[in-house]
């Protein structure tokens, strides 16, 4: 090969391969690593884009209850199993119209285009207090679920939606805690 030819091609081939390295380091960033699932940044650019072509939209928050009591009492890979469970188990109901994440700790979200293509908000609810089995040992699971629908937002915000499913949320926990049901 000629020697110009070569000198000029080397810096475009490290370009390339720099530039390759970096779009798959910053896609695993966008990806929680025990779960799959997208982190909060990744989840934000994809709702974003469903919330602007979706008005029927369905958004989900999810918390997972007294979470710190399976890591103290079956230990933490216990709560990492708890943890991918219950990101498995939004990710099927979501299945492929919406989007799930997992916004840190033991918060998860979602974002559905089109709730009825779920399997519904109770099946949602009943899969996530489905006990896990770890080290063939069943732990008990239970979660809170705030539920918004866009199309009851006055301005249709991804801002807005997730404040409107966390107050929900948090009505479904203090529900749970006095009737000690799942909802």
């Amino acid at each position: 090969m000629d020697m110009p030819v070569l000198a000029a091609a080397l810096p475009a081939l490290g370009w390339a391969v720099h530039s390759g390295l970096l779009v798959r380091r910053l896609s695993s960033a966008r990806r929680d690593p025990l779960t799959g699932l997208h982190t909060r940044a990744g989840f934000a650019a994809r709702a974003e884009r469903i919330i602007s072509r979706s008005p029927n939209a369905l958004t989900v928050l999810v918390d997972l209850d007294d979470f710190k009591a399976i890591n103290d009492t079956h230990g933490h890979a216990a709560g990492d199993a708890v943890i991918a469970a219950t990101a498995s188990r939004l990710a099927a109901w979501c299945h492929q119209h919406g989007i799930a994440a997992r916004l840190g700790g033991d918060e998860f979200a979602a974002i559905v285009t089109d709730p009825a293509a779920t399997s519904g908000i109770t099946t949602l609810t009943r899969a996530l207090h489905r006990p896990v089995i770890h080290d063939g040992r069943l732990v008990p699971v239970s979660a809170s679920a705030g539920f918004c629908h866009l199309a009851d937002l006055p301005v249709r915000t991804l801002t807005d939606a997730l404040a409107a499913a966390d107050a929900a949320m948090y009505a479904a926990k203090g529900r749970g805690r006095r009737n000690n049901t799942p909802r």
